[in-house]
C-alpha cells in the first residue's frame, strides 16, 4: 500500500492534486490516502516535494529523485535517434550479454501501462533458439503449402508471401549454417506479452529504443508471430498459454552492417481540427 508520513508532510496538495483516482484528502491537516480506488500509479510518490509518500508494494530502493543532468534527452536528438534507427537483419555471430538483455527488459518494464496493469510479460529465448527456428520453418512452410493449395482471390495478396516461406524453407534445408532466413543468426529472441496490444506495443517500441542505445540491433520477427498462430508445438516450447497474449517478437544482436544515413518517409498526414 501507499503510506504518508505524518511527520514528514507540509500538506502542499501536490499530492491530492495529481491524484488520477482523487482518493488523497486533508485530514488534520495532513495528507492521507483512503486506499481504493488506488492505482499505484505512484504519482504521489514522484510528486512529493519531501519524500513523505511511500510503499511497501514495491522497491523502494530503485526510486530515483529527478536529475536535469542525467534525465534530460535534448528533443532534436532524440528525434534524430528515432530517424537513424533501422531494421537490423545482418548480425555477427557474437553473444549478447545478460546485463544488455536486462536493460532491454527494463526499458519495456517502465514503460506506462493503462490504469497501471503492468501487465507485460516477457520470454527470453537463447538456449532453445535452435529448436525454435526449426519449428517457426516448418510453420511457415506449412501455412504456405495451404495458402498455394486453397488460393482464392481474397487470399490472392498471400501469394507472394507463400512462395517466400518456401523458399526460405528449402534454403534453410539446403544450409542452415547459412540460410538462416527467420532469425538472421542473432543469439536472442525475445517475445512480448499482454492481454494488451496496446500495453505491449508501448513496451515493445521503448525496448527497440534500448536495443539501438546499447549500441545493438533489432528487427519485430513478424513472420514469426504468423508462425506461431494456432501452432501448439511453438506454444508449448515457449510455455504460452493464450497465444493471443503473444504481442511482438524481438530478434537482437550486434549489428554487421553500419548504416551512414538517415531514410526519408511520406509526407506526413494531420488533420487539425
Amino acid at each position: 500500500m501507499f503510506y504518508v508520513n505524518k511527520e514528514k508532510c507540509i500538506a502542499c496538495k501536490q499530492c491530492i492534486n495529481d491524484c488520477p483516482t482523487k482518493i488523497i484528502s486533508l485530514k488534520d491537516g495532513k495528507a492521507s490516502i483512503d486506499g481504493d480506488p488506488c492505482l499505484k500509479c505512484g504519482h504521489c510518490l514522484a510528486i512529493c516535494p519531501v519524500e513523505a509518500v511511500a510503499t511497501d508494494d514495491y522497491d523502494m530502493s530503485e526510486v530515483m529523485p529527478y536529475n536535469e543532468e542525467t534525465f534530460y534527452i535534448d528533443p532534436e536528438h532524440l528525434l534524430n535517434f528515432i530517424r537513424f534507427r533501422r531494421s537490423v537483419r545482418r548480425f555477427k555471430q557474437q553473444e549478447v550479454s545478460k546485463e544488455q538483455i536486462a536493460k532491454i527488459i527494463q526499458a519495456g518494464r517502465y514503460t506506462q501501462t493503462g490504469t497501471n496493469s503492468q501487465d507485460v510479460s516477457y520470454i527470453v529465448v537463447q538456449n532453445k533458439l535452435g529448436k525454435l527456428r526449426d519449428l517457426i520453418f516448418e510453420s511457415l512452410k506449412k501455412k504456405g503449402d495451404s495458402i498455394l493449395a486453397n488460393m482464392t482471390p481474397e487470399t490472392e495478396f498471400l501469394r507472394t508471401y507463400a512462395h517466400m516461406w518456401l523458399n526460405m524453407y528449402d534454403a534453410y534445408k539446403a544450409d542452415p549454417a547459412v540460410n538462416d532466413g527467420v532469425f538472421f543468426h542473432a543469439p536472442v529472441v525475445i517475445f512480448v506479452l499482454s492481454p494488451s496490444q496496446l500495453n505491449g506495443g508501448l513496451a515493445s517500441s521503448n525496448m527497440e529504443l534500448m536495443v539501438d542505445a546499447l549500441g545493438l540491433g533489432t528487427f519485430f520477427s513478424g513472420f514469426s508471430m504468423v508462425a506461431i498462430q494456432d501452432n501448439q508445438a511453438i506454444l508449448d516450447l515457449l510455455g504460452v498459454k493464450d497465444q493471443k497474449q503473444l504481442v511482438s517478437c524481438l530478434v537482437v544482436g550486434h549489428p554487421d552492417v553500419t548504416y551512414k544515413r538517415t531514410t526519408p518517409r511520406k509526407q506526413v498526414d494531420i488533420n487539425w481540427l
